[in-house]
């Protein structure tokens, strides 16, 4: 028997890196997953018996699609991780307005339209559960506190967290728990993205970047997918109740400095 037997749930941005550990952490526990993203992510889900979608999160059809897919493929909707997202490293001076929005679009609207699709399903199957319905937003660091070259993944992470609380205060009489998750620096493809390009602007080699990433973490490494995979699970089960609202930091005591 799993913690999540019976959960149908549903992960954006499940192709790769954190969206993909979580996919196999909650299958791992037993909840039935469809994978959403607009990259391949098949083998992914046939890989954990789940099953996949091609999903634009900025879309609103698309979220419409999704959720209704669940329902088709799976009977219904209990938890949502709303995972998707991107991340760059650029100065304020050489931010343009066009990727500013493009971001917010991304990390936000996504979070947005999928609280506003999602939780319909979730609340009507809440009760069969005795923590109820899941929804785990993935914020930050970044929306806890700022960080030089990154004021629009500061804006967007920073929304993340106070909807969050909105919403969870909203469908809490609903049985439907809403919580975020603020990660460190996690070894993930996104993250090896990012640190080529601070690797081509510096010119530091990435060995280096990598110890320095390591080293912000006062336990001394960089976070692995499965070290947020295992709190969003955590966020899912019934073991977490009496959870909803709150700010689950997986960041090695990164903002505990």
């Amino acid at each position: 028997m799993g913690d999540l037997d019976g959960r149908v749930a549903l992960v954006t941005g499940g192709a790769r890196g954190l969206g993909a550990a979580t996919a196999k952490a909650l299958a791992a526990k037993g909840a039935k997953v469809l994978i959403t993203d607009i990259r391949d992510g098949a083998e992914t889900a046939a890989a954990i018996g789940g099953a996949y979608l091609k999903h634009d999160v900025t879309s609103e059809s698309d979220w419409i699609a999704a959720v209704a897919h669940a329902k088709q493929s799976f009977g219904g909707l209990d938890v949502l991780v709303n995972n998707a997202g991107v991340f760059w490293v650029k100065p304020l001076m050489m931010e343009t307005l066009e990727d500013f929005r493009r971001m917010q679009q991304i990390n936000v609207e996504g979070v947005f339209l999928g609280l506003k699709h999602a939780m319909p399903a979730i609340a009507e199957r809440a009760p069969l559960w005795d923590g109820g319905g899941a929804v785990i937003n993935l914020s930050s660091v970044a929306g806890l506190v700022g960080a030089p070259n990154l004021i629009a993944y500061n804006a967007s992470k920073g929304a993340v967290r106070l909807m969050t609380k909105s919403a969870a205060l909203e469908y809490a009489s609903m049985k439907v728990r809403v919580n975020s998750v603020h990660p460190g620096i996690i070894d993930t493809p996104m993250m090896a993205e990012a640190a080529q390009v601070i690797e081509g602007a510096t010119g530091q080699g990435a060995n280096a970047i990598r110890t320095q990433f390591a080293q912000r973490h006062p336990i001394g490494r960089m976070g692995r997918d499965i070290d947020v995979a295992n709190a969003i699970a955590f966020l899912a089960s019934d073991a977490a109740a009496f959870v909803t609202g709150s700010e689950l930091v997986v960041d090695g005591g990164m903002t505990a400095i």
